[in-house]
């Protein structure tokens, strides 16, 4: 891979290499972009085929945080980390404390969180040598699981779907297909059977479709059975790139709205899925109420006021539905101009970042 041309291509900031052969760690910390803050992603743990593989992971990944951080109205930009290794085996204190003195050198530059592969545990071991961490365990005064308010920002930007296509807010007696029952899969079906919806779900793991069944009353399907199983919405909250060239033909629904990290393979899918008369929820404004939720510990974490600004997600679907409207252009293009116009009209400044606890002089640049 040709690095800068990489770099370039997208205007990353910064990418760092961390090997620590006496733990193992092979670890790649992306920063995309710093205009808004510091950049806030968290960090995946994941067998990748090859370190290749993983770079780009984590470029792809950091650009879509600054993205997100800024259609939420944060303070923040994007980046993100991977660590090379199997979560089920591979995993050490050792390693992340090792991983975390990485962190600690980048001076603020970057903050982690938990992501796919680590847990709240694992984080709480970066914290030993770090203070750059969010996301950490309630008993060490941090915000905990993040996926409750991930997936009450999914319902929320439902809502906002929902209002656009059937007039009306509320979910009962709608028909949504979630596909994945992770952690905030499983917490959105829950909020959605108290909402009144009829649920279909799918997952690898049978026992999480089991659990779904027996609490939820939802309807089993096979993972290949999802995307084409009639319903008001599609809910993809597993792996990404699951709208494409062969999948958007099979969908039978009026809304595409998950907590999955980039849905669409390519940008282009967007204006597809639109031709087709699918409203699309963009996934980094949709899923962003784990980030607003972790963002909210850089102020001493307050649950109500986490919450109140995840409910704020609606607005901003609302928003980007707006923009849609009035540039004549896919929601997905519609939600890339809203967080773009926030961090053009920031980046012509310099300016002391003091919405910031570490006080830090953050170099903007002219243009993302």
């Amino acid at each position: 891979m040709k690095i800068f041309e990489k770099l370039a291509e997208y205007r990353y900031e910064q990418i760092v290499f961390c090997h620590d052969r006496q733990t193992g760690l092979k670890a790649i910390i992306a920063i995309h972009d710093t205009t808004l803050g510091p950049a806030l992603g968290g960090c995946r743990m994941y067998p990748y085929a090859s370190e290749d593989e993983a770079v780009v992971d984590a470029l792809r990944l950091a650009r879509g945080m600054t993205y997100k951080a800024a259609a939420s109205g944060l303070n923040l930009g994007g980046g993100k980390s991977v660590i090379i290794g199997d979560p089920h085996t591979d995993k050490s204190e050792a390693l992340f404390r090792s991983f975390g003195r990485y962190i600690e050198t980048l001076g603020g530059r970057y903050i982690v969180a938990e992501d796919v592969g680590t847990s709240t545990e694992d984080i709480t071991h970066i914290q030993v040598e770090t203070s750059h961490v969010v996301g950490v365990d309630v008993t060490h005064g941090g915000s905990g699981d993040p996926s409750p308010l991930t997936a009450l920002g999914v319902v929320q930007g439902m809502r906002a779907c929902a209002e656009e296509v059937f007039g009306s807010t509320s979910l009962d007696d709608r028909t949504i297909a979630v596909q994945g029952l992770g952690h905030v899969g499983h917490n959105l079906c829950k909020l959605l059977h108290e909402e009144g919806a009829h649920l279909i779900v799918t997952d690898v793991e049978e026992e999480a479709v089991e659990r779904a069944v027996r609490q939820f009353r939802a309807k089993p399907v096979e993972p290949d059975e999802i995307l084409s199983m009639p319903c008001d919405i599609f809910a993809p909250c597993a792996l990404g790139a699951v709208i494409n060239d062969e999948t958007i033909p099979r969908l039978r629904c009026r809304i595409v709205a998950g907590s999955a990290n980039n849905v669409l393979l390519e940008p282009r899918h967007g204006g597809e899925l639109a031709e087709r008369g699918i409203l699309y929820a963009p996934d980094y404004v949709i899923n962003a109420g784990g980030l607003i939720n972790v963002a909210d510990e850089l102020e001493g974490y307050h649950r109500g006021r986490a919450t109140k600004r995840v409910m704020r997600i609606y607005d901003s679907v609302k928003s980007i539905i707006a923009i849609s409207k009035r540039d004549g252009v896919p929601t997905n293009i519609a939600a890339d101009t809203l967080a773009l116009e926030r961090i053009q009209a920031i980046s012509s400044m310099e300016r002391l970042h003091t919405g910031h606890p570490y006080g830090q002089r953050f170099r903007r640049r002219e243009t993302l």
